[in-house]
């Protein structure tokens, strides 16, 4: 009976534990959803958050489920009913006919966000806690929602799905229906609607010809954006001129603004929040009209480390974005070294690069740039006015002031430099260059590498990596690799470290300085090193660790107590 005892705890600790994990493991997955257009009936599972509200004679709201006992929707849709007397409805897809993966629950708990003004619909935000759990499955299944700080710039891809109507002042529809819509910008938004009718609280959406929009009774429904593998509520539909007119994009509760609200009502299995983040810059900061405020002047913070153009894995060659840090060091218009953005004004590369020339005025920079010769959209060429050589025992870097600072784009980006990181044995690592030596075209070159113990050949101050080899191009270009989200350069290539020379390939390695040797003389120069940016699909603000934890040693305790009485 003992043994019989633990073998139940252990499997009521299974559930506890798994019940703790945050609904990042769930969220924002569609295993269904297959297909990528819009403006028509939705297959049945591919929105399997999305929620049907309500009364006696039918749908009246939309809603989506955040957990598998939370539903989020638009306080607006409660203003004349009593939420005792709502069914919400989950796995459905027609409003008529069979629904064989639909489940039903009633309303056990509803809060209205307490600033909520009817008048302006701002925060236009309200909770409902089911009465009992939903059981999840491919057609059931929890949104992962905005955190705080996601950025949605002007023509983000988005969707939205209801059961609303599908022309201003028509019937609503019977089936499920999805519509892709870009994101308009506050500014742009602000101005269509009347400035102020638009708060930091809402966001916009739609097309400026129109045609494309939510509806009468999609109110309460989700907005969404696929990051990486996983849609990311954006928003709740709220109001708008009609449906679908010119210039009056849909306007929606911003998800990302109420993380705190959200997280202090609901204290366990919270909903998974992700930081969704937008690349490039926000054309809506150059939206104006009258009566419009100017955009701010504080600019965003720059990070490093981050490569939106780099999406490949394995195989293949560099294409225009995928190492955006990297850089063209040119005399005469001819490359002689390659370096790396690690400032918004500074480039990294090797001191033995200017072994013949530390004169300013002989150098350019050139970023953004995939062929030494023929067309690149992306490049800029920008002045050097500054060069800086560290003076150590052994090798030595060189730092390269800008003349101007170059615009930061999905094809210019910074790397994060190594402030004391570790890259451990095995870690796949990369370097990049303009060497003719590999691939016999002047097109950047790549090479995938894996760090390697070092053993009695160098000590601590040193990266070693399996053999590859180095040409003179190669020189000043960065040995990266990627720890969690952001990029890291390791060190900077030189010829002077590759000491295979008299070695067969199959036993020897290169020997790189580790950057961070370098940090005194990087840190006099540059100041703070740039910040990497939030890990966009592991930036959450989920709970429940410490719980687990807690019923886990308890648990633990107990068990232990029914094996001595064994």
């Amino acid at each position: 009976m003992a043994f019989y005892k633990v073998i139940c705890v252990l499997t009521v600790l299974t559930l506890l534990t798994q019940e703790s994990n945050s609904q990042l493991n769930v969220c924002g997955q569609a295993p269904l959803n297959t297909k990528i257009v819009g403006g028509q009936v939705a297959s049945a599972g591919s929105w399997p958050w999305q929620v049907s509200l309500q009364e006696s004679w039918g749908h009246f709201c939309g809603g989506s489920l955040i957990n598998n006992q939370w539903v989020l929707t638009a306080a607006h849709c409660f203003s004349s009913i009593n939420p005792s007397s709502v069914t919400v409805v989950l796995g459905l897809q027609s409003q008529s006919g069979s629904n064989p993966n639909s489940q039903s629950r009633k309303i056990a708990n509803a809060i209205i966000h307490p600033s909520y003004n009817s008048q302006t619909h701002d925060n236009d935000i309200y909770l409902l806690q089911l009465a009992s759990p939903v059981t999840l499955n491919s057609y059931i299944q929890p949104i992962c929602l905005a955190a705080s700080g996601s950025t949605f710039y002007n023509g983000t891809d988005s969707w939205v799905t209801g059961w609303g109507a599908t022309a201003s002042g028509a019937s609503g529809s019977q089936n499920l229906m999805e519509v892709e819509v870009p994101v308009v910008g506050n500014r742009q938004c602000n101005c269509d609607y009347g400035v102020g009718s638009v708060t930091d609280n809402m966001m916009c959406a739609g097309l400026s010809a129109g045609g494309k929009d939510s509806c009468q009774g999609d109110s309460g429904g989700p907005m969404v954006s696929k990051q990486g593998t996983r849609w990311i509520q954006s928003g709740i539909v709220s109001f708008g001129e009609g449906c679908a007119l010119p210039n009056f994009p849909g306007v929606y509760t911003r998800v990302s603004q109420y993380q705190s609200w959200i997280n202090s009502h609901i204290t366990s299995n919270q909903p998974g929040f992700i930081t969704f983040t937008s690349t490039g810059t926000d054309s809506d900061l150059s939206v104006s009209c009258a009566g419009l405020p100017p955009p701010p002047t504080t600019s965003k913070p720059v990070v490093c480390g981050q490569a939106p153009m780099n999406s490949r894995i394995l195989g293949g060659s560099p294409t225009a974005g995928m190492w955006p840090w990297m850089v063209s060091l040119q005399r005469n218009g001819s490359h002689v070294c390659g370096g790396t953005l690690v400032a918004v004004d500074y480039v990294l590369s090797d001191a033995n690069c200017f072994s013949s020339s530390s004169r300013p005025s002989d150098w350019t920079a050139v970023l953004g740039q995939l062929k030494q010769n023929g067309s690149n959209p992306f490049e800029v060429t920008l002045n050097v006015t500054n060069i800086t050589l560290s003076n150590l025992t052994g090798s030595n870097v060189a730092l390269l002031h800008l003349g101007s600072q170059p615009t930061l784009s999905n094809y210019i980006q910074p790397i994060c430099l190594d402030n004391g990181q570790t890259f451990t044995v095995g870690s796949t690592c990369w370097a990049a260059g303009w060497s003719s030596g590999r691939g016999g075209e002047e097109v950047l070159q790549e090479t995938q590498t894996t760090v390697v113990d070092c053993g009695n050949v160098t000590t601590i101050d040193s990266i070693c990596t399996g053999f590859f080899t180095l040409d003179q191009g190669d020189s000043g270009g960065p040995l990266m690799c990627k720890l969690g989200s952001s990029w890291y350069q390791g060190a900077v290539l030189t010829l002077s470290t590759n000491n295979a020379t008299n070695q067969t390939r199959a036993t020897s390695n290169n020997v790189f300085t580790k950057l961070s040797i370098f940090d005194e003389f990087l840190s006099k120069i540059l100041g703070n090193f740039l910040s990497p940016g939030s890990n966009s699909n592991t930036t959450t603000t989920a709970t429940g660790g410490g719980t687990a934890h807690s019923l886990f040693v308890l648990l633990l305790i107990f068990i232990m107590s029914l094996h001595l009485s064994l």
